[in-house]
């Protein structure tokens, strides 16, 4: 299994950038997780759009899914030019109707329910799902093959259901958007210190750290993490591959 950051940013991206969001390989085949601002144009540098075997979205804000309707008109351009693609399952929850609905897109996209206690199919993965703390309904989810797995937390902030959730778990890709003097202060979002906590709990074997913040110094954020967690952990890089 490898996992590629495309994006990195919490609320929108930096000038070149994009905002959190990761495409997960295995055997051929491509599942690109969450598609806020930005990550239509850099996933291209890493896989043709026509190649998407899957997208998962974690929650409905916009960070992570402005470019779901440049996805689905970018099928639809293919299939007036003659090169139709089979259509791509976009995997959100519906606990939000409205925006669920718009997954599904001219027989290009279909929309497709998942929620908290499900076990999905996707491809070659194993995916199950935990309801996080945020604003609104949000799902992090874990990708499992082969007996090795990676958790994606989404946005949230601390739960103990994540430790369980995660426990184990081979690399571990954790937001991070608060420096310690926000945390509490902001809801829905932890700091570097609370992801280096999850990943010490849950027995992470490395951490990735992101949907980062675009003020300050982000390796105040690492460092934070460092301070609890001994194991391997950085901040996610854009385009590297990361080999679970």
């Amino acid at each position: 299994m490898k996992v590629i950051p495309v994006g990195i940013w919490g609320g929108y991206p930096k000038a070149n950038g994009a905002t959190s969001s990761f495409l997960i390989e295995h055997d051929g085949f491509h599942c690109l997780v969450d598609c806020g601002s930005g990550v239509l144009a850099s996933v291209q540098n890493y896989v043709p759009l026509e190649k998407l075997d899957a997208v998962v979205i974690s929650h409905y804000h916009a960070d992570h899914i402005a470019d779901i309707g440049s996805l689905q008109y970018s099928r639809l351009i293919n299939y007036y030019l003659g090169n139709p693609s089979r259509v791509l399952p976009i995997y959100g929850h519906d606990q939000d109707g409205e925006n669920f609905a718009k997954l599904s897109h001219k027989e290009q996209t279909i929309g497709v329910a998942i929620k908290e206690t499900d076990v999905v199919q996707i491809g070659p993965f194993e995916v199950t799902f935990c309801e996080t703390v945020h604003p609104v309904y949000c799902l992090a989810m874990k990708f499992t093959v082969d007996g090795r797995s990676v958790t994606l937390t989404a946005d949230t902030e601390w739960t103990d259901k994540l430790v369980e959730f995660a426990s184990g778990t081979d690399l571990l890709i954790s937001e991070a958007n608060l420096y310690e003097e926000h945390l509490g202060k902001a809801p829905g979002h932890m700091a570097g210190s609370e992801a280096g906590k999850l990943a010490k709990l849950a027995r992470a074997k490395r951490l990735v750290l992101t949907h980062l913040p675009l003020h300050g110094d982000i390796t105040d954020i690492l460092n934070a993490a460092k301070d609890v967690f001994v194991g391997d952990a950085e901040l996610a890089v854009v385009g590297k591959s990361y080999g679970v």
